[in-house]
């Protein structure tokens, strides 16, 4: 690969999904240790992997970090953040899935501290705690009532 290419890649947004998990009017959250060590808040939430759906990365993500097995049920956005400090760009897709069971005994991925439940106000009371902007957006949205369909979301394996 030339130099100019590598350049243009490091600028390209990294892919994530992020789940939106509502059960009893509160949401699934995660705990995790942010680069520096400090505890942040997030969705469930990670990079798709070569070879997987979004779809498929949605519920791994879920599992992988907070033990749940969820069934994914909309779209909730798109949203293309970038960093303040201008290290890395992340085009997020946000979807809300129903919570379908849990497994108390799975590990949760590394620097995943825990995983909980909050209200949407005891969400928007920790915002010094939050990842990124992008956590309270897409709840916020989500409680808006944006909802689209999955089948809005192609995946073409040749």
């Amino acid at each position: 690969m030339y130099q100019s290419e590598m350049l243009n890649q490091a600028g390209r947004p990294r892919v994530t999904v992020a789940a939106i998990v509502e059960r009893g009017g509160r949401f699934l959250f995660v705990e995790e240790l942010a680069i520096g060590g400090e505890l942040v808040i997030n969705q469930p939430a990670g990079h798709v992997e070569g070879g997987e759906t979004l779809l498929e990365a949605v519920v791994r993500e879920t599992f992988e970090e907070t033990g749940w097995r969820i069934r994914p049920e909309w779209l909730v956005g798109l949203y293309l953040w970038n960093r303040p400090d201008n290290a890395a760009n992340y085009l997020r897709i946000a979807i809300a899935g129903r919570p379908e069971r849990h497994d108390p005994a799975s590990p949760l991925d590394e620097g995943i501290q825990r995983a909980f439940w909050l209200a949407p106000e005891e969400l928007a009371a920790r915002k010094a705690s939050h990842r990124s902007p992008l956590v309270m957006r897409c709840l916020e949205d989500y409680l808006a009532g944006e909802r689209h369909p999955l089948s809005v979301l192609k995946s073409l394996r040749v």
